[in-house]
């Protein structure tokens, strides 16, 4: 597994090309996607039908998916461990990003 930076970053602007470099692998990127896309999917199906009980299914979704990415394919620890708010936002503008073209898919 890489090794962790123990840098700090004062901003999410500075952080995120970090974030993109612990992603390089794209089958840790692709699972990322889908744990995100299936957390918008559940957390909208609740909503929708007011069955609650569904919203403790989102971290796993989301972290689930994200964390099999890193920690087989990918080969190091998520940055969430480390970095856990800019981590999150990093998935949903890593997401983003992906639909819009500005990264690989």
């Amino acid at each position: 597994m890489s090794s962790q930076t123990h840098e700090r970053f004062n901003s999410f602007a500075e952080f995120y090309p970090f974030y993109l470099q612990e992603h390089s692998n794209d089958i840790c990127r692709r699972l990322h996607y889908v744990g995100s896309l299936l957390v918008l999917s559940i957390l909208g199906y609740a909503i929708a039908t007011q069955q609650w009980a569904l919203l403790w299914l989102l971290p796993v979704a989301g972290y689930g998916f994200a964390w099999v990415g890193h920690f087989v394919f990918e080969k190091n620890r998520p940055a969430t461990f480390q970095y856990p708010l800019y981590s999150f936002l990093g998935d949903w503008v890593m997401l983003k990003d992906a639909f819009t073209g500005r990264i690989r898919f």
